[in-house]
Order: C-alpha cells, then sequence, then structure tokens
C-alpha cells in the first residue's frame, strides 16, 4: 500500500507530501489544475521515463519519494536484490536534474530505472486515462488475456520454442542454399583441428615451458652465479660469513663498556644468522641445478613449434588451447548441420514441441476467454449496456512466436445483435465503459495491493458513472484504490477525497493538494455538479450524493 507521496519541484508542484489510507481515495480539481500530475510524478518514482522537462521551471532538479508497505512480493525481491532493510517500509526515491540526468534509490541505496520497474510493478498497477484505446490493438488484446489468466510463462516458453524452431529452419535453408560452402568450410577446420590436436596443447603449458627454457637456456650462468656467490659468502680464503662472526665477537667484548653498542650487536647478530641461511640456500640450490644440454633441445624444439603454429594461426602461443576449443566447437556444430536428413529431423523436433505448447496455450487462453468474457458482459449490464455481451475470440492463424490464434475482442452493444469486432462497433462512450468494466474485473485477479485509476471514467455519465463510483468503492475494501476523476458520482462514493488546485505564488503557477473534511467536500462535489455558481440546491444534491 502507498503511504506517502513526496514531490518537489516536478512540472508546476512546488512542494508535496501526502499521506494515504486503505480504501477509495479520489483526485478532483479543475481541467488543467495538475491532477494527472501526481499519477506521472508516482509513475516515475516507480521506474517510468523522466526528461527535462519535467523539472519545474527554475529549479536545479525534480525530486519524487513514495513510501509503501511492505508485501511478502515485495519483501522477498528486496531480500534478492539486497535491497531490504530493517523497517517494514519501502522506500522508493527518484531525482532529475534541468539536465535530463536521472538518479533512482531503493531504501536509501542507489538502483537502476528498472530495478525500480520491476519492483513497481509488484506494488502499483496504473490504469491511465487512454487504456480504453489500447484495447483497439492486436497486441495489447492478446497481452490483456494472458496477464488476466497468468499466461505470461506459457507464452514465453512458446515464443522460446518458436525461435528455436524457425532458427533451425533458417540453417536448413541455408544449408541447402550453400552446401558447398558448407563443405569446404567443415573441410578447412577438420584440418586446423587435426593440426592442433596433434600438437596436444595444454592449458598453461606456453607459461610453464617458456620458464623452464629460459632457466635452462642461462644454465651455466646460473650455476656460475651461485657458486661466487657461496664462495664469498662461506667458502673464499676471507669469507663474509668469517668477518661477521669475528666482527660481532669483538663488539660483544665491549658490550659490558657501554650498552648502546647492543642494538649494533643484535643486528650484525640478526645478520650473521640471515648470512647463514643463504649460504645453505646457495648450496642446495648448486645440488639441484645442473647442464642438461638434451633436455634444453627438446624444451627448444618444443617452443619453436609452438611459436611457428601459433604464427601459422594468428594466435599469441598461450591462446592456442583455447584456439582449439573454439575451432573445435565451431566443427562439431558444422557437422551436425552436415547432414541435411539430420538437420531437418532435429527443424521437425522442434516444430512438434512448439505446436505442442503453442495448443496448450491456446487450450489456457480459451478457458479464460470464456471467464473474463462471461464477467465482462455482467458489468456491462450495470453499465447501461443492457442486452449488450463481450466476447473473446481465438482465430486460428500461421504459427508465429505468440501462438497459433489472434486474439479478438468481440461486443454486441444490445440483445440480439451478433458481436462484432470490438474496433469496429463501439462508440467512445461504450468502448470507456467496456475498457473501465475490464480493468475493474482484471484488477479483482491481481495480488497488487495499490490500484490507481487516471480518468478512466472518461465518455460516461449520469447513473452509469454512480454505478462505476460503487464498483471502485467495492474494489477498494480489499485494497487501496486511487482514482483521478472528473464525475461527481464517482468522487461522492470515496472514503477519502483531496482536491488539486492551481494557484499563482510570486508570478509562478503553482499547483496545491488539500484533503477534504465533510463540509469542504459538499463544496467540491457542488462546484462538479454546478460549475462555477455553487447555490443552495447543487449543495443539497452533493450532500445527498454523499448519502447515498
Amino acid at each position: 500500500m502507498l503511504r506517502t507521496l513526496a514531490i518537489r519541484d516536478f512540472v508546476i508542484v512546488d512542494a508535496i507530501e501526502l499521506e494515504f489510507s486503505n480504501g477509495f481515495t479520489v483526485f478532483t480539481g479543475e481541467t488543467g489544475a495538475g491532477k494527472s500530475i501526481l499519477i506521472d510524478a508516482l509513475a516515475l518514482a516507480l521506474g517510468g521515463r523522466g526528461d527535462a522537462s519535467m523539472v519545474r521551471e527554475g529549479a536545479a532538479k525534480a525530486e519524487i519519494c513514495a513510501t509503501f508497505s511492505i508485501n511478502p512480493q515485495s519483501a522477498m525481491w528486496l531480500e534478492e536484490n539486497d535491497f531490504s532493510d530493517a523497517e517494514q517500509e519501502l522506500l522508493l526515491r527518484r531525482v532529475i536534474d534541468n539536465a535530463g540526468r536521472s538518479k533512482a534509490y531503493i531504501n536509501g541505496s542507489s538502483a537502476t530505472a528498472s530495478q525500480l520497474r520491476e519492483l513497481g510493478d509488484m506494488l502499483v498497477d496504473i490504469h491511465g486515462q487512454h487504456a480504453h484505446q489500447s484495447l483497439l490493438k492486436a497486441d495489447a488484446q492478446r497481452d490483456l488475456l494472458d496477464m488476466q489468466g497468468g499466461l505470461q510463462n506459457q507464452g514465453i516458453t512458446v515464443s522460446t520454442l518458436f525461435k528455436q524452431w524457425r532458427a533451425l529452419s533458417k540453417q536448413r535453408e541455408q544449408f541447402e542454399n550453400n552446401a558447398k560452402n558448407i563443405l569446404l568450410e567443415k573441410e578447412r577446420l577438420e584440418w586446423q583441428v587435426g593440426e592442433l590436436e596433434k600438437l596436444q596443447v595444454k592449458p598453461g603449458e606456453w607459461e610453464a615451458i617458456s620458464h623452464e627454457h629460459s632457466r635452462l637456456a642461462h644454465a651455466a650462468s646460473l650455476l656460475e652465479g651461485a657458486q661466487e656467490a657461496a664462495d664469498l659468502i662461506s667458502e673464499s680464503e676471507h669469507p663474509m660469513l668469517s668477518q661477521l662472526t669475528s666482527l660481532h665477537q669483538k663488539l660483544s667484548k665491549l658490550q659490558s663498556f657501554d650498552a648502546a653498542l647492543t642494538p649494533v650487536i643484535e643486528a650484525l647478530d640478526s645478520a650473521r644468522i640471515n648470512l647463514q641461511e643463504s649460504a645453505y640456500a646457495l648450496n642446495d640450490y648448486l645440488g639441484r641445478v645442473e647442464l642438461d644440454p638434451a633436455r634444453l633441445r627438446e624444451v627448444d624444439a618444443r617452443v619453436e613449434v609452438l611459436h611457428a603454429t601459433a604464427r601459422r594461426f594468428h594466435v599469441a602461443p598461450e591462446l592456442l588451447h583455447q584456439e582449439y576449443a573454439t575451432l573445435s566447437s565451431q566443427l562439431q556444430q558444422l557437422s551436425g548441420v552436415s547432414d541435411m536428413a539430420a538437420l531437418k529431423a532435429q527443424e521437425e523436433q522442434a516444430q512438434q514441441k512448439y505446436l505442442e505448447q503453442a495448443k496448450k496455450l491456446s487450450h489456457s487462453r480459451a478457458t479464460v476467454a470464456q471467464d473474463l468474457a462471461k464477467a465482462v458482459s455482467s458489468a456491462m449490464q450495470d453499465l447501461s449496456m443492457t442486452g449488450g455481451s463481450f466476447g473473446i475470440a481465438l482465430n486460428p492463424c500461421e504459427a508465429s512466436a505468440n501462438g497459433i490464434e489472434q486474439i479478438e475482442l468481440l461486443v454486441a452493444g444490445h440483445a440480439g445483435v451478433q458481436a462484432r469486432p470490438l474496433a469496429k462497433v463501439a462508440s467512445g462512450g461504450e468502448l470507456a465503459r467496456i475498457s473501465l468494466a475490464i480493468s475493474v474485473i482484471t484488477s479483482c485477479a491481481t495480488a497488487t495491493p495499490t490500484l490507481i485509476f487516471d480518468e478512466v471514467d472518461s465518455g460516461i455519465g449520469g447513473g452509469v458513472a454512480e454505478v462505476v463510483g460503487r464498483l471502485l468503492k467495492r474494489l477498494g475494501q480489499d485494497r487501496q484504490v486511487l482514482c483521478v476523476t472528473h464525475l461527481p458520482q464517482v468522487a461522492s462514493q470515496a472514503n477519502h477525497h483531496f482536491e488539486v488546485s492551481k494557484g499563482n505564488d510570486a508570478g509562478r503557477t503553482v499547483s496545491r493538494i488539500d484533503s477534504l473534511d465533510n463540509k469542504q467536500r459538499v463544496e467540491e462535489i457542488a462546484r462538479m455538479l454546478g460549475g462555477i455558481e455553487i447555490t443552495a440546491t447543487t449543495r443539497k444534491h452533493a450532500r445527498e450524493l454523499l448519502a447515498s
């Protein structure tokens, strides 16, 4: 549930902080006062697109902060994405500067707009004022049905299998058209893989053999240098170790006369120990290192072979093993498609898998379509479309990533009239009413805690508007419903009422929002009923609406 919304320097909003409650809440006000700006601001906090035009003129940046109660689904998402917080609330923040740069935050930590959108889908469902227009599009009609039935995962599976099938079909067609070129490419890869197999390059071999080659090539110098060092330390006529030991003994005798020599004696003792250890290490090294011309010739030959092969394959010697793996993979793929019969069998198998899942999706869609059509038809009876009916046709079509049928919404506005495509028979008012019915019904099927309706009641009025208000109020009994409306019949049904107005502050146009008490609600409903001049009659009518 949305708990608070703070907006600063957004379009014509200076600074607004709102608190929300459960139930049905409406926003009303004159046209152009900025009612839909609130929805736009919230959409921005939920990851919507933003640009510099959203920053209030003269301001450095626009900032939107929205606080939500955490539901189980969002809590799991926060935990999985390392945004969890000890507090039992969720803070979303979005900042856009006047250069169009955007920053997003979840519980105070930096986030991406896509993360806000993913999380926002679990928190809020927004039904826009132009939603009924999208119902005329085939893609929107299919998405509506799949979303209502929770068939998105099935749809993704069908789409993936279709792409795999089409990829194999394209591969087969390319093979048929380029069989000779594929055969030549296969022969080339076979030769290259064969050459590298003979070489038997192991991972890390180049580094190891380079090190060994360097050591063997300089073995004489290494032995000479190590022997010279060993002699100087302990084997020469006047070895360093003996001199250091003698010096240590002399100073030790003088230590009793001056304790200041103690650090010097300790340092000499440490040096003597280190020098003795160096002598042991050099003698051990001399015992292990020996000249091995035969091994040097062997390693030298291996280095030359690796160098020559690397030059031939245009790669660095250390990458020969990786090149072998890459070429082997390419050869394996090409070998799999070089057999036309095998390729056709793979294509047919992929087609069967696709058709199997597509038919399951069709069956699921048919079941959901029947239930949704029945529910919308029932709602139409209450929306001044008595006798009308709503249907969803699943028309067979050529296989595609969306399945093997095309979804088409059908409507009959009156009894005894054959249902026809929605785009051809529904008037603007009928389309608005059907869209609203669908919005309410699909909202009942979702677990989203907050539903927002932005002027979805446009194009209706009179008794129908009162029915719509009651529908939204009923919807608000078990979740939070926010609605921007121009209709007094809808506004009067609300549990909470905000008025949006526009004013002038030091020559700047600003929007403000006020929470209305019962007396103020009477005045606002009366204004919505009667226009500029409010009379005792319109006030009386307003009270009757609020009491109904």
